[in-house]
Parts: structure tokens; sequence; C-alpha cells
């Protein structure tokens, strides 16, 4: 221990550093106008409400259905089985029923004069695509941890510093520049808006999509 000038520091105390891993958050090489997705929002919002599928603070508009079946798209079916560990114990519970996500190939006809057709269009030749949605999460709230059984492809169309989404142990803010993302699902996992405005985001199911 040194005393200098009335400062203690100990000389045998060694920092940690941690490194956090962020490979759960994968950014792609892809990139679409955000000014032009923020107006197809607003086009869409125009005609259609958020479905809250039985989750509270949280909305679904659904792009693809199953071809000639809308409903295919309502209920729980705009959210899907995933699975979930809900009180103390820590067991392991399942919600929700199995839905075949490459059965929903039909984009959705009432949205194909929208950039979010382009968008989906760019999106089927890279990717095997399930489910595509756009997602809203309202402010100061969270969803449930839980895991999926595939990953998700993130494009953010409106957020804020307060958005975060928590892999495991690792939290990471998207923005929304256009930007795409693929993001491990398959891991217990979390999203909350901490801001005071709505969370909008295009979500897909990825079928083909592996992770190290």
């Amino acid at each position: 221990m040194i005393n200098q000038n009335s400062k203690i520091i100990d000389l045998n105390v060694k920092k940690e550093s941690k490194i956090l891993d962020f490979s759960d958050f994968q950014k792609q090489p892809i990139k679409f106008d955000i000014s032009k997705l923020q107006e197809a929002y607003q086009q869409i919002i125009n005609i259609k409400k958020f479905e809250d599928a039985g989750v509270t603070h949280f909305g679904a508009i659904s792009l693809t259905q199953i071809p000639g079946d809308p409903d295919s798209i309502k209920g729980n079916k705009a959210r899907g089985i995933f699975w979930t560990k809900p009180d103390k114990s820590g067991k392991e519970v399942t919600r929700d029923e199995s839905l075949d996500e490459s059965a929903y190939s039909e984009f959705i006809t009432d949205y194909k004069n929208t950039y979010f057709k382009e968008v989906y269009d760019a999106l089927s030749k890279k990717y095997k695509l399930g489910r595509v949605r756009i997602l809203l999460k309202e402010p100061r709230s969270t969803l449930s941890w839980h895991r999926d059984p595939e990953p998700r492809l993130h494009i953010p169309i409106i957020t804020n510093p307060g958005c975060i989404m928590v892999i495991d142990n690792v939290a990471k803010h998207m923005p929304a520049d256009g930007s795409v993302w693929v993001t491990n699902n398959t891991k217990y996992h979390n999203a909350f808006n901490g801001g005071e405005e709505n969370r909008i985001h295009l979500v897909a199911c990825v079928l083909d999509y592996k992770f190290n």
C-alpha cells in the first residue's frame, strides 16, 4: 500500500476486464431506406390496426400469411410458439402451438403497394423466411423472458435509445437506420422499451440461418 498525499493506492488490486460477446446480434450486409420504411409503416397503420395477440403492451401486423388463409394470422397465430420460465421454480413451459413457418409464403395483397413488398422480395432472395410482421412494443414495457424456435431478422423502423434487446446476459440497442440484424432468439432473450414512444420493428422468422 502507498499513502501519497492522503490518497491510498492498493497496488495488489487487479482490474478484470470482461469483453462482451455480441455474436448473437449479427448485422447483415444489406440495408434499406429508413425514410421509405417509416413512410410504408405510416401507410399500413392508416388501414390496419395492431393485433395484441393476447399480450399486453404488444402489437403485431402480419405482412405474410399462408396462401389463401387469412385466419393464419389471427389471434395467437400472430405470436406463435415460445418457451418461457414464468415463476420462481425456473421450470420451462410451452406457450401456444407450433406453426409451420415455411407455409407463410404469401405477401398480403393490401400491402403490396408499400415499400415493404420491395423489402420482402429482397430479403426472400437471401433468406428462407417464415412469418414477416411489424411488431409494436409500447413505451415503458417489456416482453417475457423466453426463447423461440428459430432466429429472427430485425429491421428497426422507429426506436429510441431506451429500446434494448437482451440475449442471455448481453444487451444491445439496434438503431433505426435501415440496417438489418439477425438475432439468436433460440436462446433466452427479452426486449424492452424504456423510452416514451412506440418501438416499431419489422421482424421475420429466419429458417435457414445458423449461429455458431
